[in-house]
């Protein structure tokens, strides 16, 4: 089952983006009561988000957080779907969580987000995804830029 997931994880970071998400609802079928299923819903609200689909996003992210309320990186994502949704209270909230619930500060500003999350080592169409995406939406949650 993680198997799966972890599939669609490098199909996701390697470009082929279309592909990820079958692979992880394969491995929410196969295993419904996964301890990883909160990352499994964010890897779908994240393939969302880039592609630049926030409702969806938002609608798997908050199945993530509610799954794993624990989980700052979940917080995270789901601060920048709800401020490029508009929801920019909801999104301050939720980054602000993630900021508490983060053992390092790497929800201080942007440039040590993108260092914590190996944003140089993506493939430039992914990365380009996230900086019209997450990175803006980030920023309008109330992240700096330094």
């Amino acid at each position: 089952m993680q198997a799966y997931a972890h599939f669609g994880r490098c199909k996701l970071f390697t470009g082929s983006i279309e592909e990820a998400i079958p692979l992880v609802e394969q491995a929410i079928r196969l295993s419904p009561r996964d301890t990883e299923l909160g990352v499994w819903y964010q890897q779908i609200g994240d393939v969302h988000l880039l592609q630049s689909r926030t409702d969806e996003a938002i609608t798997w992210l908050e199945k993530a957080r509610n799954n794993t309320p624990e989980h700052p990186t979940i917080r995270a994502d789901l601060a920048a779907a709800y401020a490029l949704g508009g929801e920019t209270e909801r999104a301050a909230a939720e980054l602000a969580e993630a900021r508490r619930l983060s053992p390092d500060d790497r929800y201080s500003n942007i440039a040590r987000s993108k260092a914590a999350r190996n944003f140089g080592v993506l493939i430039p169409k992914i990365r380009t995804l996230f900086e019209t995406t997450y990175f803006v939406g980030l920023r309008k949650a109330g992240m700096p830029e330094e």
